[in-house]
This record gives C-alpha cells, sequence and structure tokens, in this order.
C-alpha cells in the first residue's frame, strides 16, 4: 500500500481542505475550518494510493489554550506542537488509519525538535479518545460547553516526547 504524506499547497488547496473537513466532520457543521483557519495551520493530506484519506493541522510553539483563556487566544510556548485538527473521510475509518497518521503526527513532532504535542476533541467523540490514550496521551482537563452545536465539553489531551 502507497502512503503519503503531504503538506498541503496555501494558498492553492484551501478550497479542497475545506471540502474534505465537511465530508470528514459532516455530523458536526459547527466545528467546520474556515479559510483563516486552514490559512494558519500547517496542514498535511494523508495520500494512500493515490487518495487524499486524511488529513490534519498543525500549530508549532503552541500550547492549547483557548478553552481556558480570558480571551479564548492559544499562547505560544517553546517545544509544543498543537494538533488542530485530525480527520479519516468516513469510508475509511476503522480500517487502521487513524491509527497511521497518529503515529505519523507524533514521529513529525520528533524529527522537527517538540517535546510535547496536545490536542483536544469533544467529549463524545470516543475513537479519537481511546486512539490518543493508545498513543500515550494523558488527559489534562475537561472543559465544558467548549462545543457548539452541540454544546459539549472538549476533553485536553497531551503527549510528552
Amino acid at each position: 500500500m502507497q502512503t503519503q504524506f503531504r503538506r498541503a499547497r496555501l494558498p492553492q488547496e484551501i478550497r479542497s481542505l475545506m471540502i474534505f473537513d465537511h465530508k470528514a466532520f459532516s455530523k458536526y457543521p459547527a466545528d467546520w475550518f474556515h479559510r483563516d483557519d486552514w490559512q494558519a495551520c500547517d496542514s498535511w493530506w494523508m495520500i494512500i494510493e493515490k487518495t487524499k484519506v486524511g488529513c490534519c493541522a498543525f500549530e508549532p510553539h503552541i500550547d492549547f489554550q483557548q478553552d481556558v483563556s480570558e480571551d479564548g487566544r492559544n499562547t505560544p510556548l517553546k517545544g509544543s506542537l498543537y494538533i488542530v485538527t485530525t480527520g479519516i473521510l468516513p469510508s475509511f475509518q476503522g480500517q487502521g488509519f487513524g491509527s497511521l497518521l497518529k503515529q505519523w503526527q507524533l514521529t513529525f513532532a520528533r524529527r522537527h525538535g517538540f517535546t510535547r504535542v496536545v490536542t483536544n476533541t469533544r467529549q463524545t467523540n470516543s475513537a479519537m479518545l481511546k486512539l490518543n490514550q493508545r498513543f500515550g496521551f494523558t488527559i489534562l482537563r475537561t472543559t465544558p460547553d467548549y462545543y457548539e452545536a452541540p454544546l459539549e465539553p472538549t476533553v485536553v489531551m497531551e503527549r510528552l516526547l
């Protein structure tokens, strides 16, 4: 199986990223990224046999604080890689591609000198919570009412490298 991880070309691929996002997170339109969100991230495609199966986006040297800070912003933190989003198209879920992408994310972080990875997800996203825990992530906190439509908590997790 030919697997490739390729940085998304911005701004040319923003529309493709947005379409992918809508398909991967079709249950939660409130979570869809806008054009500006994609512009702010370092985005990567996971391509299997020439098909874009997965996507993720990072913010380097950032600590996820959006859920607890007064201004709703993330703060700089040298050595910390924030995984902003991880998505696998629904038709490819349950086939091990999430594990492949998660392993690649951690390898990417190590190769680029990060000492910590932080991410967050909906509390009801049990598949992502289990996947992160399987890869050594621990829960830092749960913040109520972070997500909208439906309103629910976010679970913030970290993995020290």
